[in-house]
């Protein structure tokens, strides 16, 4: 069975909690739980991880690079406009990455309307809030 590998970032094990105007109140637990659903739905593994720390993040990737992983969705969070370290990481992949932000990025404050990782994806999901990991497991699916 194919894996995708899902990778959320900075502060989403706060889903639920922070935020709720922008992010409501669903938890990462209950996220990952759809995105399991429907991979199984699809006939694909997803295996999820969520770090806080930038250097196990890179790590994570080079696992998905190791395991060759057949997709990367990834919310990176706030690492998405800033961090060089998780995009030169994602870079080294040659499978379909898919950037989703729970949030519409461009309709939020400046700073959030650049990615870092836009140049390297294949595309970005943003502002369904739980349904766009949906929508980039069927998009990295159909980018297989």
């Amino acid at each position: 069975m194919k894996k995708i590998v899902m990778l959320h970032g900075i502060n989403h094990n706060m889903f639920g909690k922070r935020d709720p105007k922008q992010y409501g109140t669903v938890t990462l637990d209950e996220i990952d739980a759809k995105l399991q659903a429907l991979g199984k739905e699809l006939g694909v593994e997803v295996e999820s991880y969520q770090t806080n720390s930038e250097g196990d993040m890179c790590d994570r990737i080079h696992k998905a690079y190791a395991d060759n992983a057949a997709a990367v969705l990834i919310n990176a969070g706030a690492w998405t406009h800033y961090s060089y370290g998780i995009r030169d990481a994602l870079a080294i992949l040659t499978v379909p990455i898919v950037e989703i932000h729970m949030s519409n990025i461009h309709a939020r404050e400046e700073f959030r309307h650049k990615s870092v990782f836009a140049e390297i994806v294949k595309g970005q999901i943003c502002g369904f809030g739980v349904e766009s990991y949906l929508l980039g497991l069927r998009a990295a699916l159909s980018a297989m």
